[in-house]
């Protein structure tokens, strides 16, 4: 175990000891210093996964196949790597508790924040669509072969209310068995 005394805090609270494990014998203060670097990395990528499914909907969807799946983890970091190079061309709306950040240094969510204003000024690739008449689609009488499967969507029953309620009978009918009396 190593131990790492931090000197000061930004925040100018009272800094605890951080405990790192270390499998290796005989650590040196290099060794030290690797493993809080590492450590840092850590914890940078622990929140670019929760920016990725909490922020971007990398695991919102229900995809049916490997190869959708694949297909939507390119477009979340398409979308991650146009935030990063978005950088310097937001603005920095920060929250009233959070700390003013240099362009550079903005996260990913900071420039998420801001990037409905960046979008409208940055220059368009594609043109509009054009209008046209749809496609031939699948040739009448022909069945589809390839059904999407489609799953029961469960709904709860609203429960009625104290006036809606009906009331019991006094005089209950006889239950019907499925015998015929003659």
């Amino acid at each position: 175990m190593i131990r790492l005394d931090i000197a000061h805090l930004p925040s100018g609270a009272t800094p605890k000891p951080v405990w790192l494990r270390w499998s290796g014998t005989d650590a040196t203060p290099a060794d030290a210093d690797r493993l809080w670097q590492a450590y840092l990395r850590r914890f940078d990528i622990e929140h670019t996964f929760r920016l990725f499914k909490q922020t971007l909907g990398w695991t919102s969807p229900k995809i049916r196949t490997p190869e959708a799946a694949d297909r939507w983890t390119w477009l979340i970091l398409a979308a991650y790597t146009q935030l990063r190079l978005a950088r310097p061309l937001t603005a920095d709306l920060r929250r009233p508790w959070e700390r003013p950040t240099p362009p550079d240094r903005l996260t990913p969510a900071r420039v998420r924040r801001d990037f409905r204003h960046m979008r409208p000024q940055a220059a368009c690739p594609a043109q509009a669509p054009r209008h046209s008449r749809p496609g031939p689609g699948r040739p009448p009488g022909r069945k589809n072969t390839r059904p999407t499967p489609r799953h029961d969507v469960h709904t709860p029953r609203k429960t009625p209310s104290a006036n809606q309620r009906t009331k019991k009978s006094t005089t209950p009918r006889p239950r019907r068995t499925g015998q015929r009396s003659s």
